[in-house]
């Protein structure tokens, strides 16, 4: 007896059912993109710390923290959250007021408002006592699928005086270069560049930075781009003299050259 080979008809064949596409959910705020990954971290501890938390009401908490260290003084904070009516999901209520205060007087704020159903504002605010330090202004769009977040940071709306930046971008048919400019204080200054060449295919990031210290007559200056190289340049002043000294050093890791050099200035 040979082996008989049975073949059945297309229509009594199993269809695999259509796979079905779901979209892509919202990824909830940039803030708390990394949030995740984050908490599985151990936080530091070192000295002794005592919390207590107080439930006021519905809308209200307060919490007490002391911290007794060997690194300095022993400190206290009060924190304080107000929650209010509008609950989207168990980690978003809107309006949401938080504060931070030590016993040194200094304030840590941030104020959480829903404009509409998709539009989203936060307030950030940091006094070093009297002194407003820093604060920060976010608003945030949430997509079906996407968020958009817009960030304006130490504004100066009266003096015009907080930032001192300068921003530039030029686009031709050989490239585009784009770089910007931040001063951050007498000492400190950074800037990064961008730039596309279309004819070499070629682009470059570079980040540097000007550190200045005029108590001992010195200028520090460094940088590192996309090519894997790093560099800087120390400048001294040798006063009363008109002499200064400079001591530069560039290491380009992917091609494995070392460049340094000194010199002296007259003048």
């Amino acid at each position: 007896m040979g082996n008989t080979l049975g073949l059945a008809p297309m229509g009594a064949l199993p269809r695999r059912s259509p796979r079905r596409e779901e979209p892509l959910p919202n990824p909830g705020s940039f803030d708390e993109l990394h949030r995740l990954c984050k908490d599985v971290f151990p936080a530091q501890m070192e000295g002794v710390k005592l919390v207590v938390n107080k439930v006021l009401s519905s809308h209200f908490q307060v919490a007490h923290t002391v911290h007794m260290s060997a690194l300095g003084l022993p400190g206290y904070h009060l924190h304080a959250a107000y929650a209010g009516d509008w609950q989207l999901s168990p980690t978003e209520v809107f309006p949401t007021v938080v504060g931070d205060m030590d016993s040194s007087g200094s304030l840590n704020a941030q104020v959480l408002l829903l404009l509409a159903e998709r539009l989203r504002a936060k307030a950030v605010f940091q006094t070093q006592q009297a002194k407003f330090l820093t604060w920060q202004f976010d608003g945030e769009y949430r997509g079906d699928d996407y968020t958009a977040t817009l960030t304006l940071g130490n504004p100066d709306l009266i003096g015009e005086s907080a930032v001192h930046w300068v921003a530039t971008l030029n686009v031709g048919s050989g490239g585009a270069h784009a770089s910007y400019y931040h001063k951050a204080n007498e000492q400190v200054q950074v800037g990064v560049e961008f730039e596309a060449n279309t004819r070499l295919q070629d682009t470059t990031f570079s980040f540097g930075y000007h550190l200045t210290v005029p108590q001992a007559n010195m200028v520090f200056r460094g940088l590192v781009d996309s090519n894997w190289c790093v560099g800087a340049v120390l400048e001294k002043k040798m006063p009363p003299l008109p002499v200064t000294l400079a001591l530069g050093a560039f290491l380009n890791h992917w091609r494995n050259r070392f460049h340094c050099g000194f010199s002296i200035t007259v003048g």
